[in-house]
């Protein structure tokens, strides 16, 4: 059964903080659930709050990590950044906009993949300034190794 939509929780990132997979294979394509900074102890990269409880985020080693976990989730699927087609991405204060841009252009240019942006009220922790969800085309392939068509 080749058509089988078929999620994956992967082992050595985040555990989602929900019933949710990480990313779900239907077809050629693989969804990634919207993926954040959060690492595996559940710690946030570039983030802290002082005594005060006042937060501090540094979003380029945000978005820097978000997208590195984001290569991780595909890499366990047997994809890579290149294979996406779609990122959408969902930032708290859209004044962040020129940091995230700026580490995002590190790792895609304008032949992909396709983009939106948007500012939400918040995220599910108070020290996340970006999530990013994403759509990655990945053929699958038949015994001699060649797409299936």
């Amino acid at each position: 059964m080749e058509d089988v939509i078929q999620g994956l929780v992967v082992a050595d990132k985040a555990k989602p903080r929900g019933r949710f997979p990480h990313v779900v294979r239907a077809g050629d394509f693989l969804y990634v659930s919207g993926t954040s900074a959060r690492l595996p102890d559940n710690t946030f990269v570039g983030a802290r709050a002082d005594a005060f409880g006042t937060a501090q985020v540094d979003i380029r080693a945000q978005t820097r990590a978000v997208i590195e976990n984001l290569r991780d989730i595909l890499r366990a699927q047997g994809a890579d950044l290149s294979s996406l087609v779609d990122i959408t991405a969902f930032l708290v204060n859209m004044n962040d906009f020129g940091g995230y841009n700026e580490v995002y252009g590190e790792y895609f240019d304008e032949t992909g993949p396709a983009r939106t942006t948007v500012a939400v009220h918040q995220l599910p922790h108070p020290l996340l300034a970006i999530e990013i969800k994403a759509v990655a085309y990945l053929p699958r392939t038949g015994a001699d190794g060649r797409a299936k068509s």
